[in-house]
């Protein structure tokens, strides 16, 4: 089973407002596992970086605007994602903002089937309890200490891991390889004992007689 974890950086909270993709990061999952593959590209928004927005990721309209544009990216991006179920950590927010870049392309969009929620998984796991990214990473042990600021490659290897830890944890395969099994197979020759007598002696046989005799109304004689 393949599966993408995905993160984002945007200029702001909505597109409709004329907020843009600046960053996406992609983690490959097959039966569960990284298979160390990803997808990393920074986008040039055409547009000027927000203030807020700049504190979050770090990623300015300077560097930026050197990068490629989002039409540049997304037939790599389309490739990668194939049709694999999409994981990401508010996964209607992600989901939002690359549909909104899909349909200016002209591309079909991300089906909403296809979005695993972290978030809502968290929420539904321990009720109550902060469903962040750094307070996952802390519930569960994982090092997020190089997250000084948001990134997305970065945000989606620690979602990842968290990810798992979610649906229980990765379970490795168990498999019995056929010469472990041949190993086991192995003759064994067994010596057969003559059985040792167990007859009594005649001592015995009359002190147990004796004994009979003092027993009232012995079940076996019923």
């Amino acid at each position: 089973m393949r599966e993408i974890v995905l993160d984002t950086e945007t200029t702001g909270f909505d597109p409709a407002q004329g907020h843009r993709v600046v960053e996406i990061g992609c983690i490959e999952l097959v039966n569960h596992v990284p298979t160390g593959k990803t997808f990393h590209k920074y986008i040039n928004p055409e547009r000027d970086m927000p203030s807020e927005a700049f504190a979050v990721h770090g990623l300015s309209e300077e560097f930026l605007r050197g990068q490629p544009l989002f039409a540049d990216i997304v037939e790599d991006l389309v490739t990668f994602l194939g049709d694999a179920p999409v994981i990401a950590h508010n996964a209607e927010f992600d989901m939002r903002f690359l549909n909104f870049e899909l349909g200016k392309c002209g591309l079909v969009k991300i089906a909403a089937a296809r979005a695993i929620d972290t978030v809502m998984m968290a929420r539904s796991k321990f009720p109550g309890a902060p469903a962040s990214l750094d307070a996952l990473c802390k519930r569960f042990n994982i090092d997020n200490g190089a997250r000084t600021l948001h990134g997305a490659l970065l945000d989606a290897q620690l979602l990842a891991e968290v990810y798992l830890e979610l649906i229980g944890g990765r379970q490795p395969d168990l498999i019995l390889a056929e010469s472990e099994n041949e190993a086991a197979l192995v003759a064994v020759e067994v010596v057969h004992r003559v059985a040792r007598p167990h007859a009594a002696t005649e001592a015995e046989l009359a002190s147990h007689a004796e004994f009979l005799k003092r027993l009232t109304n012995p079940i076996w004689l019923r």
